[in-house]
């Protein structure tokens, strides 16, 4: 979903954005926050505005189904660990300056970041990538954004799709900070459309209500997701992961959490 941050943050801003964050660990069977591992907890990082796979409730519980899976991993391989919401640039800066040993943010596993450092564990959940505009607009796809803005979340799949086409099809980009403000604009009219994680997108207008809708026919192939480290030291967590990723697949939980947030 997201491309490399260099690390411009200085590790007492991270720190201290670490130190402001909630956290979960996690649970064994009886419900018990401790678990068989008595040893390191792991810190992952995230980015709760990416519904349905990682946002807040209600209640200011971290919840969806990538939160839901780093539960059913760590209960299943019996590790501690808990999950700190910093947003996704500085989640990144945060796995590259040592204060996160890993992140979970709907991250897409590319070779390109592979080649750039990013350690990734098997992919979780395959996501594409797609276009959306206004609900009463009449573009009904790339031909229609000659001559028009088009808004893309800086650093994310959806922004790397929208620049590989800006050239083939004439229009211009205007990057935001997050999906919130992104999908506003195009409400607003300073955008003709933006370019968004397909799942997230069908997610965010249902659940939302935005006046917003997706153009069909406008998905990429894209890519699956997958739990990234930065540091081959960490790769403990990237194996764990995929043991537990694979039996969690094989008993049904897996099947039981994509269920209860995508039906």
């Amino acid at each position: 979903m997201k491309k490399v941050l260099s690390v411009l943050l200085s590790a007492g801003v991270i720190a201290a954005a670490l130190a402001g964050c909630s956290s979960q660990p996690a649970t064994n069977e009886g419900g018990n926050t401790e678990t068989a591992n008595s040893g390191k907890k792991w810190t992952i990082a995230t980015d709760t505005v990416f519904k349905p796979f990682e946002y807040t409730d209600e209640s200011g519980n971290f919840v969806g189904i990538d939160v839901d899976i780093v539960a059913a991993v760590a209960e299943d391989q019996g590790f501690d660990y808990e999950i700190k919401s910093l947003g996704w640039d500085a989640s990144i800066a945060a796995c590259q300056a040592g204060q996160a040993d890993g992140m979970i943010a709907g991250a897409s596993i590319t070779e390109e970041r592979k080649a750039s450092g990013w350690i990734f564990t098997d992919g979780y959940y395959d996501a594409t990538q797609c276009m959306t505009v206004k609900a009463d607009s009449d573009i009904t796809g790339f031909d229609g954004l000659a001559g028009q803005t088009v808004a893309v979340k800086t650093g994310t799949q959806g922004a790397s799709y929208a620049e590989s086409l800006k050239d083939q099809y004439g229009f211009n980009i205007t990057y935001f900070e997050d999906s919130p403000t992104m999908y506003q604009a195009v409400s607003g009219g300073q955008a003709a459309a933006c370019f968004e994680d397909t799942p997230i997108m069908a997610s965010s207008i249902k659940d939302g209500g935005l006046d917003l809708k997706i153009v069909e026919g406008t998905e990429n192939e894209g890519n699956p997701y997958g739990l990234a480290i930065f540091d081959p030291e960490k790769q403990e967590l990237v194996d764990m992961f995929n043991a537990g990723l694979a039996n969690i697949k094989a008993n049904g939980k897996y099947d039981e959490i994509i269920a209860k947030y995508l039906g």
